[in-house]
């Protein structure tokens, strides 16, 4: 069981090395991690931490958390993949990318009100450099599952982050497109709207569609 646990303390050098040392004696396995300064609000120039953590004595964890003299806050939280769930990460150019996420959302909203959890993001990029900084970036995502790539010409060094992305799991839909990047990704969509419904059924836990089983393909 996977258990989020939400920290508010004063950002300074050695406060991560203080909690997860905690997380560690008490025989918790972080799965997740993540820091950044809160800019905002009664807490502004504090730092915000959230680990997901399975296994260990939790309560204990807890106690021990609470009793350091840089914690501000501690709060358990559910873990992102119940809020959020799996995600659909889609990149292209901004008409493009708003046909697929048309799709993507109107298929997640049909999977969620049934129970799951399934979110969108997109992001408007173009320029080669840009789009394959993007690419190689969704690795980085946590709980990304497949890219939709959206635009009229994609190659180059894009095409070479879309393998090096598959390589690690992710997989990768293309618009029909001018460039490499079609003879590389998964499978190629020529209907934005629908590549966005099929990225969804394939991450989805009840939908029968799976990439897999059309790798290559046109459609």
């Amino acid at each position: 069981m996977i258990r989020g646990l939400r920290i508010v303390a004063e950002n300074k050098t050695g406060v991560l090395r203080d909690l997860t040392k905690i997380i560690a004696d008490e025989g918790g396995n972080i799965q997740y991690a993540q820091s950044f300064p809160i800019r905002f609000g009664e807490h502004s120039g504090r730092a915000l931490v959230y680990f997901e953590i399975e296994n260990g004595n939790f309560e204990n964890m807890l106690k021990k958390i609470r009793k350091l003299e840089s914690v501000l806050e501690v709060e358990e939280e559910k873990p992102f993949e119940q809020v959020y769930g799996k995600r659909v990460i889609i990149l292209g150019g901004g008409a493009l990318v708003s046909q697929v996420a048309i799709g993507a959302i109107s298929e997640a909203d049909r999977h969620n009100l049934r129970g799951e959890r399934i979110s969108v993001d997109t992001m408007p990029v173009v320029g080669e450099e840009e789009i394959a900084e993007a690419v190689k970036a969704v690795a980085r995502l946590h709980r990304a599952e497949v890219l939709v790539l959206a635009g009229g010409l994609m190659g180059g060094k894009i095409a070479e982050e879309v393998k090096m992305l598959k390589k690690k799991g992710i997989r990768v839909i293309s618009l029909s497109m001018f460039g490499s990047v079609p003879e590389v990704s998964d499978i190629v969509v020529s209907d934005p709207v629908m590549a966005g419904t099929i990225a969804v059924m394939h991450v989805s836990e009840r939908a029968k569609f799976d990439i897999e089983r059309v790798r290559g393909r046109r459609v």
